[in-house]
């Protein structure tokens, strides 16, 4: 932290330079210092990056230019997590209309779309809001976006953006493209060709406004569940527990206890964490509610029972790109402890670590970023950050099933519960 201290004071005071250039100076020295691990690991040239930002850094002239000029600093650090941060005298500054993604005060309307790839094509995932009130229907082959091959007008969304969204991984980027990315705004269209389940094709307009969103999560979501503040669950038709898990708040293990209460006597669980946002709990607390009581978890780590009436069966855990933070050691550690089998259409985000504030000359701003991963000791010794937890088998959707209503993942979450893969998972369920 003094080491932090001195090379601000000491960017502060660099004859020639502006303030501006001050506070891109000191960030730059103290993200070499406190990210070089992580930098290594993303192979990031830092000395190229500080180059091209010094000359942005001569034309900046105003808060604003500052704050962008940060971002697309944070942005080459391919950090989920990095942000700029505004002091409290700056809490109203507005990003400019070109990099408007930013700002949460200016509309942009959802499309109602999520894609997915399967091989090399796109495919509708799902559909909501302004996509459903055109006709699409989920399973549908994508052929054009706006008169571009679909992949290539991902890759382009993401090219351009890249500048100002921080990424940990192309994994990360990509799902935000075929999710989030998939807005305008209010005045936008998006034209689409697409090849439909009956096999026909067909061109669909998207106006981009008030839409139902229809982003990460299951493409088709189980009947009847239950709710707690962030679990969805219940009973599916085969009779497997289903819980889907949007966060990690840090009383998930009482919620968890909820559910278990309801879907406790299923013959296995699935636990869905397919656009889980993150947060924070208490992991050893969590997973000791899938261990028996009375016994204890001993593989990587030794993990108590825990909670009133802790799940003994066999736990496949569903992952993709949209889990990020928390949300990936939360179902990281049933692949990682040795207690459940992890299937994923992806790894996920790669977006896991432990984060230091690096505080500027000027104390206008301030920069968050990650400075070493989260759970080192996984996935033999690489950790998470700029990797994402793979899954023990990748499973690409279906379009019959999409079409059909099915979602793949779920249904062959199911088929792994009903015959495991052997020697995939140390955990000997209960009745084995």
């Amino acid at each position: 932290m003094l080491t932090s201290v001195l090379l601000s004071v000491a960017a502060a005071f660099t004859p020639g330079q502006s303030p501006i250039e001050a506070d891109l100076e000191s960030a730059l020295e103290q993200v070499e210092e406190q990210c070089r691990v992580l930098l290594k690991l993303k192979d990031i040239d830092l000395k190229k990056v500080g180059k091209v930002l010094r000359k942005e850094a001569k034309k900046a002239k105003t808060d604003q230019d500052e704050m962008v000029l940060l971002q697309h600093l944070v942005a080459a650090l391919q950090d989920g997590h990095a942000r700029v941060e505004r002091s409290e005298a700056l809490k109203e500054l507005r990003w400019p209309e070109d990099e408007s993604w930013f700002d949460s005060s200016r509309e942009r309307g959802d499309s109602g779309l999520a894609l997915c790839q399967v091989g090399k094509k796109i495919y509708v995932k799902a559909v909501a809001g302004a996509a459903e009130d055109v006709g699409i229907e989920a399973g549908s082959e994508v052929l054009k976006i706006d008169d571009s091959k679909p992949l290539d007008w991902l890759e382009e969304r993401i090219a351009t953006n890249r500048k100002i969204f921080s990424w940990s991984t192309d994994t990360q980027a990509f799902f935000w493209a075929t999710h989030w990315g998939l807005a305008g705004r209010d005045n936008e269209r998006m034209k689409l060709e697409l090849k439909g389940p009956d096999r026909k094709k067909k061109k669909r307009t998207i106006s981009y406004g008030d839409s139902s969103v229809r982003m990460a999560g299951p493409a088709v979501w189980p009947a009847n569940l239950e709710t707690t503040k962030d679990l969805a669950y219940g009973l599916l038709p085969e009779g497997w527990g289903y819980v889907r898990l949007r966060r990690c708040k840090d009383d998930l293990p009482e919620q968890m206890d909820q559910v278990l209460e309801t879907i406790g006597a299923a013959p296995g669980i699935i636990l869905d964490f397919r656009g889980n946002g993150g947060g924070g709990f208490d992991h050893d607390a969590l997973l000791g509610r899938f261990v028996p009581k009375g016994t204890s978890l001993q593989f990587a780590k030794t993990i108590p029972s825990a909670g009133p009436a802790p799940y003994g069966g066999p736990v496949v855990v569903i992952v993709d790109g949209t889990v990020v933070s928390a949300g990936e050691t939360a179902s990281g550690m049933f692949k990682e402890e040795g207690r459940g089998y992890m299937i994923g259409e992806s790894t996920t985000a790669g977006m896991s670590a432990s984060k230091a504030t690096l505080e500027l000359p000027s104390g206008k701003f301030s920069l968050y970023v990650s400075v070493r991963s989260n759970k080192s000791r996984w996935q033999n010794g690489r950790g998470i950050e700029g990797i994402g937890v793979e899954p023990h088998e990748i499973v690409e959707f279906d379009p019959e099933d999409l079409a059909a209503g099915v979602d793949t993942q779920i249904r062959v979450a199911g088929e792994r519960l009903a015959k495991m893969p052997k020697g995939k998972v140390p955990y000997k369920p209960i009745g084995e």
